[in-house]
């Protein structure tokens, strides 16, 4: 795998440039600088993907590197569960390359990975995803608890998502959590959300992405994550989010908040898929289900949104544009 930033890599794919920012609490900042349009911003979507391109993982890469191609995105975005079944066992782990570089290899793949990390991620030794040396093994490779990407008309705010849920600590169902940097739990709750609330306040974006392991939204398998709702939603709320993306449901799926203001994505069909795990919780807001394996695009400029959801043969099942406004209602 050649480096993105190595120079027999195409003009055509961007250059990055990463400012570390000081920061307090949890969330970490990075500023993504393109080498094309900076009115325009495209990246791509995929979660719940490392199985060492089993169950239909390498078809989903296959596809990835196609509308890569023909997009000209700017990075891709994982929305975690980036090793199964129990992460990684540390920065020399074969499965990194096995599930990792081995299956992204289309060259217009060749480009920045934002990741954060899901709950399986969290049963192996959760600090080798986080550690710079992985870098030197695929340079695309870049891992964060929590962390905010400043993109010309967007910012991306990634958060830790896993540490919310209850049931990881206290019925753990027989797995192990590397809680290494998280606890005391609370605290570091405490922190994240008044980091996180004081960079979306802070933000003067066109548009505001959050993006997490777990669904706050999801007609899935797993449904909503009443935590996340309680504790994350009234901030995302609050704060004129338009964007909330998340795996953890193995399918592809859009729901609208009940007064149109959040659109809740789930991309979390990059390799086994949960056919025919459907609830109806959600059922008056769904627009978009999809219980098979794909992957996710987004265009955002300073006038409009474009999301378009793909299977694993690169066939658009679902596309949804909206103008950029502040109104609480979307244009469908």
């Amino acid at each position: 795998m050649a480096c993105f930033l190595n120079k027999s890599i195409p003009s055509s794919l961007l250059l990055l440039i990463f400012c570390f920012i000081s920061t307090t609490a949890e969330l970490q900042r990075l500023r993504h600088e393109p080498n094309y349009d900076h009115d325009a911003l495209n990246f791509l979507v995929v979660g719940d993907w490392g199985r060492k391109g089993q169950y239909n993982q390498s078809k989903v890469a296959l596809q990835m590197g196609r509308i890569a191609e023909e997009l000209d995105m700017a990075f891709v975005v994982s929305t975690g569960d980036n090793f199964y079944e129990d992460g990684l066992t540390g920065v020399t782990d074969p499965d990194f390359r096995q599930s990792f570089t081995n299956i992204y290899t289309s060259k217009s793949l060749e480009m920045q990975w934002y990741n954060v990390l899901g709950n399986h991620d969290y049963r192996g030794d959760v600090e080798a995803q986080l550690d710079p040396t992985l870098r030197s093994v695929d340079c695309r490779w870049l891992c964060m608890r929590s962390f905010v990407v400043n993109a010309q008309v967007a910012d991306l705010f990634f958060i830790d998502t896993t540490p919310f849920v209850d049931k990881y600590f206290t019925h753990p169902g027989g797995h192990i959590y590397d809680w290494r940097g998280v606890l005391p739990r609370k605290n570091y709750i405490q922190n994240l959300l008044k980091d996180v609330e004081f960079a979306l306040k802070e933000s003067t974006a066109t548009w505001k992405v959050v993006i997490g392991h777990h669904p706050i939204r999801s007609a899935g398998h797993h449904g909503d994550t009443q935590e996340l709702v309680e504790q994350l939603l009234p901030i995302l709320e609050d704060n004129n989010v338009h964007l909330y993306i998340n795996g953890h449901d193995h399918c592809l799926e859009r729901i609208s908040s009940s007064d149109g203001q959040i659109q809740f994505l789930t991309s979390g069909g990059g390799s086994k898929a949960w056919r025919g795990e459907v609830k109806d919780e959600n059922a008056g807001e769904i627009e978009f289900y999809y219980d098979g394996q794909g992957f996710m695009s987004v265009q955002l400029t300073h006038s409009d949104v474009h999301i378009v959801f793909y299977d694993v043969f690169g066939k658009a099942l679902h596309k949804w544009s909206a103008p950029s406004s502040n109104q609480l209602n979307w244009a469908i």
